[in-house]
C-alpha cells in the first residue's frame, strides 16, 4: 500500500461505525512517514479504533478528550472531559504525565510519547499535516500485538 492510499483508507476508516482490522490498521500504519517530536507540539483531540482491544471504549468511559504536547518534555497524555465539559488533566489514570522521544518502532524511529509512570508508550506517524495516527505499545504487550490503535486531530 503506498501513502496516498493509506491516507485514503485511513479516512474511510475513521468514519467507519463497527470493528476495523488490526491487520489493515497495521498496514496504513507501514506506508504512513515518521513524524518528529518537535513537530507534533500543540493540542490534539483523539478517538480509538475499535478493534476489540482491551481499551476500547474504556477512554470514553472517562471522558478521554484528547493529548497536550506542551514541550518535549512537557505531556499531558490523558486530557479528559468533566461533566461541565472542562478539560483536565487526569494525572491519576495516566499515573503522572509524560515526555515525547524519538523511538525505533517496527524498524522506524518516529516521535513516541513515554509515560512518567507506566510502561506505556504511543508511537505517532503522520497521516496528514492535522491528523496523527497512533499505535499503544508497552512493556506487557507482546511485539505483535494486541495494539490500541487511536488518531489524533490537531486542534485550532
Amino acid at each position: 500500500m503506498n501513502a496516498s492510499r493509506a491516507r485514503a483508507r485511513f479516512s474511510e476508516l475513521r468514519r467507519q461505525d463497527g470493528p476495523v482490522s488490526a491487520a489493515e490498521l497495521d498496514e496504513i500504519w507501514a506506508a504512513l512517514d515518521t513524524v518528529r517530536p518537535e513537530e507534533i507540539l500543540g493540542e490534539w483531540k483523539g478517538s480509538g479504533f475499535d478493534t476489540g482491544h482491551p481499551v476500547n471504549g474504556r477512554l470514553d468511559q472517562v471522558g478521554w478528550y484528547g493529548k497536550s504536547f506542551v514541550t518535549v518534555k512537557d505531556v499531558k497524555p490523558l486530557i479528559c472531559q468533566d461533566d461541565n465539559g472542562e478539560l483536565y488533566s487526569n494525572i491519576v489514570l495516566g499515573k503522572g504525565e509524560a515526555s515525547l522521544w524519538t523511538v525505533e518502532f517496527r524498524g522506524e524511529s518516529t516521535a513516541t510519547m513515554v509515560y512518567d509512570g507506566q510502561p506505556v508508550f504511543d508511537h505517532f506517524k503522520r497521516v496528514d499535516e492535522s491528523t496523527l495516527m497512533g499505535i499503544m505499545n508497552g512493556k506487557n504487550v507482546p511485539a505483535d500485538g494486541p495494539f490500541f490503535y487511536f488518531l489524533l486531530d490537531r486542534v485550532g
